[in-house]
């Protein structure tokens, strides 16, 4: 057993494309509500005796939230800092501690239906264990019967994890295919002392294992999104926008990303934090988002396969903006406004082929029953594949109720959290890109 690495206490321009491809099939549960990304989703988690044991609890908690079902591990030293009834309470099920308390061969059967194996958090000796391929208590057997990702998160004391031995255990853990160490982190450890030892936060490692299981189907495709809103100056101090976050369209673009996409974001004025491995371009006004996806597509709109136009871009700018505050007078103030172009539109009447995938967003205020009816005349009007339509109270929200629109079909997706609205849509926009794909192999 390894010192822990928390301090406690703590738990807590052409004409229009004359080819039409099918729609690609919807998913089985197309129209089922889907809240829970890691719905059908396996894990095994394996908790090993550290102080930061206490933090496998959060972890589960997350996974249960996200609808995996789990199956949990703790080693009799894990024991002495948490108690098995928590995990049971939690999972609904009884915990696994050695090879030979059930019937059958519970490593092997683990193995089997596991999407990926999580040791949270891994002492020292968890290490040197897999590192050497012991196999003489339940977790290293687990982990030797394992094909799928095996997920480790170490946690002790600097001393112990800057020792030559535990560091020649990484790089052999390092080099085998299925295995990945999150962590550690510097941080306060449980002595008090400050170093690189503590573990990686639970809601870190959920990342993590949320990339283990996402799909790899957007690798080598490069996809442009836009998101948030653009302010259009009235003078130096105000100007118009709107109310979109650009939440919708920052989770596009983290989705892509751990989907294998190469993703360019194109991002109006909001504070979200840019998702790992996303380039953003920061704009303000419309005129500069137009810009800027002008030089990420290229000339002939070679550069990418893909845009998802997020963004909820101002239909309007002033005419003439002012130098200069503009002065409080007690007489009315008539502003001139000119429309900004139409960046989707656009995009839509220069492409002369079949690439790239062009989706746009249709957020509306009229009754749902006219959703479709506007969405597909936006669709046509813009020359583009597909419509994602909503309602405006998706603004600055973390859910939506949305729709899919395409020439020939409509797929009604209920409300969702973003997330998963990312995924459905990006589910749609690989199948779509298969079915071009196959198309052109084919002619």
């Amino acid at each position: 057993m390894s010192s822990g690495s928390d301090k406690l206490p703590r738990p807590a321009a052409g004409a229009p494309v004359a080819y039409d491809p099918p729609d690609p099939p919807a998913s089985p549960d197309a129209g089922a509500p889907r809240e829970l990304e890691l719905a059908g989703k396996c894990f095994v988690l394996c908790v090993t005796g550290s102080i930061a044991s206490y933090k496998a609890i959060v972890l589960l908690r997350l996974l249960l939230k996200h609808g995996a079902k789990v199956s949990v591990v703790v080693t009799p030293s894990a024991e002495k800092f948490v108690q098995t009834s928590t995990f049971s309470a939690l999972t609904g099920e009884a915990t696994y501690s050695d090879m030979f308390g059930r019937p059958g061969e519970p490593h092997v059967d683990l193995a089997r239906s596991a999407d990926a194996v999580l040791i949270v958090p891994a002492t020292a000796d968890c290490l040197a264990r897999l590192a050497h391929g012991l196999a003489n208590d339940l977790i290293s057997a687990l982990v030797l019967a394992s094909r799928c990702p095996v997920l480790v998160a170490p946690a002790m004391h600097p001393a112990m994890w800057e020792h030559p031995r535990t560091q020649h255990n990484v790089l052999i853990l390092k080099s085998q295919q299925n295995l990945s160490l999150i962590g550690p982190v510097a941080g306060e450890v449980a002595s008090g002392e400050y170093g690189l030892g503590r573990m990686t936060e639970p809601e870190e490692i959920f990342e993590a294992v949320r990339e283990s299981v996402t799909p790899n189907d957007l690798a080598g495709r490069h996809i442009v999104i836009s998101a948030g809103p653009t302010r259009e100056a009235i003078d130096p101090v105000r100007y118009l926008s709107n109310r979109s976050s650009g939440k919708m369209g920052f989770a596009l673009a983290e989705r892509a990303a751990q989907r294998g996409a190469k993703v360019t974001l194109i991002a109006g004025p909001v504070q979200q934090r840019t998702p790992r491995g996303v380039e953003r371009v920061n704009v303000v006004s419309a005129l500069e988002m137009q810009e800027a996806l002008g030089a990420a597509f290229g000339p002939q709109l070679e550069n990418a396969d893909v845009l998802i136009m997020a963004a909820a871009v101002a239909d309007y700018r002033a005419l003439d903006s002012s130098p200069e505050k503009l002065k409080r007078s007690d007489s009315t103030l008539t502003l001139e406004l000119t429309p900004n172009p139409d960046i989707l539109a656009g995009l839509g009447a220069r492409r002369t082929g079949k690439s790239p995938l062009l989706v746009g967003f249709a957020l509306e205020t009229a009754a749902e029953a006219e959703l479709i009816g506007l969405a597909r005349q936006k669709l046509i009007k813009k020359r583009v594949d597909m419509i994602v339509a909503n309602r405006s109270e998706a603004l600055d929200s973390n859910e939506s109720t949305a729709l899919l629109v395409s020439v020939r079909d409509c797929q009604e997706l209920g409300t969702r959290t973003k997330p998963v609205l990312a995924d459905d849509i990006l589910n749609w926009v690989a199948r779509k890109l298969a079915v071009l794909e196959s198309d052109e192999a084919t002619e």
